[in-house]
């Protein structure tokens, strides 16, 4: 049952002075702070589904008004975060709520008190870790499911004015987890990664009955996959396993691609020394393409050879200067148009 010395009308006093809020209608409240447990009263199972529902709609909206640049994709995870199982059992434990729960179960006080104990020694620093299960035991659903419950008595008793109820009830989840916050975690990081390269992700779950699996696939790829009780974690070890593998990729296709630029060094010297010597005209450069802000342009050229019976004109890669685009089109014209055959210089 509720703390020793307690009450429902002592809970309900305590928690309005927690919210700064005065309930019209604190039956709301009473059910909100009803376990099934506790006999002959109505729990707080209906009132916890809405709950998940406004807190979800709440955050989503309250990151959507205050950062238009935010993707989908990432108002997602903003919104796994802050509204998660293991972010609200915290909430729970900070502001001692379960103490207001009429339960009559002793194996869940034992397990709350457990996690209790656990979650009061985890650094505050690390809320966002936290947020995907910072302690080895699984943070017990009936502590979000009270703060879930409170949420929606808050929402009807505010006529279902999600702004009122976001002015109200914001403060207890305090501190939010912010996109800065985010960055730093795998999954958005993953997120991120991909986004920069243009690459598509899909982040897939499955649950066998007693573990989640999580998987990851880039441009229709599987890179990662990870395992845990908890979704959340699971999607952690996954998001990790994928950033692995990518980043072995790119550092190979970087060795490749510093090979590649390593050849188109001197191309523009070389086609200028093979023009001379077929007593052509020299080759002519233009930029076809630049693309990017100013601090991080990137440049296409394309290059012109003028023989005695044609005319060839080949573009090259995309490259962050201009002499080096113009050495990527001299180096593709030598090897792609006018041929290994009859430039041995170039070999």
């Amino acid at each position: 049952m509720a703390e020793v010395g307690g009450g429902m009308r002592l809970a309900v006093t305590e928690i309005e002075r927690l919210l700064n809020y005065t309930f019209r209608d604190p039956s709301l409240l009473e059910e909100a702070l009803t376990h099934s447990s506790y006999a002959g009263h109505r729990s707080y199972e209906r009132l916890e589904f809405v709950g998940d529902a406004v807190l979800g709609l709440a955050i989503t909206s309250f990151f959507y008004l205050s950062d238009p640049t935010l993707e989908p994709r990432f108002l997602t995870e903003l919104r796994i975060a802050n509204a998660s199982t293991e972010k609200l059992a915290r909430v729970a434990v900070r502001h001692r709520l379960y103490r207001f729960l009429r339960r009559i179960c002793r194996d869940l006080d034992q397990l709350v008190s457990k996690f209790t104990d656990l979650a009061m020694m985890e650094p505050e620093e690390d809320i966002v870790q936290m947020t995907y299960g910072g302690t080895t035991l699984e943070a017990p659903k009936v502590l979000a499911d009270i703060v879930e419950s409170i949420a929606a008595a808050v929402y009807f008793d505010c006529d279902s004015d999600l702004q009122l109820f976001w002015t109200v009830f914001r403060g207890i989840l305090e501190p939010i987890i912010t996109p800065e916050m985010m960055m730093e975690h795998p999954v958005m990081a993953l997120y991120k990664l991909c986004q920069k390269h243009r690459k598509i992700v899909d982040i897939s779950s499955s649950f066998d009955g007693s573990s989640n699996t999580v998987k990851v696939v880039v441009d229709g790829e599987v890179m990662g996959i990870g395992f845990s009780k908890q979704k959340n974690l699971a999607r952690l070890h996954a998001a990790r396993d994928a950033l692995q593998r990518l980043s072995a990729l790119q550092a190979a296709d970087r060795e490749e691609g510093d090979a590649g630029a390593e050849a188109e060094v001197g191309a523009k010297q070389k086609l200028n020394e093979l023009c001379n010597k077929k007593h052509w005209m020299n080759p002519t450069y233009r930029i076809e393409q630049e693309q990017g802000p100013d601090h991080c342009k990137t440049f296409i050229c394309s290059v012109q050879v003028k023989t005695e019976d044609k005319i060839f004109v080949i573009s090259g890669d995309s490259k962050p200067k201009v002499r080096v685009a113009e050495n990527s089109a001299a180096f593709k014209m030598l090897t792609e148009v006018l041929g290994d055959a009859i430039i041995p210089s170039c070999t």
